[in-house]
């Protein structure tokens, strides 16, 4: 697939078109990792060096018996309806 490296402002940027981001599991919005190692440059997800969390992995830590409940907040302190 070719694409076109585009100025952008007093920056150079390119566009990764849908499937390569999909391909690669990043997400519009999300910090990458740019490295140029052997002259190519490698574009990752950020996610572990953020300290972003995954849904599914924070999932798959809560125990099998956990049972949910309702928190108590205190009185309502503005005009929230109850």
């Amino acid at each position: 697939m070719l694409t076109k490296i585009q100025k952008w402002g007093n920056s150079q940027g390119i566009r990764f078109p849908r499937e390569v981001l999909r391909k690669a599991h990043i997400s519009v919005g999300e910090d990458v990792d740019i490295s140029v190692q052997a002259g190519k440059i490698l574009v990752k997800p950020a996610n572990a060096k953020r300290g972003k969390y995954r849904l599914k992995n924070l999932l798959s830590k809560i125990p099998s018996n956990y049972k949910a409940k309702e928190e108590d907040w205190g009185k309502p302190e503005g005009g929230e309806v109850w």
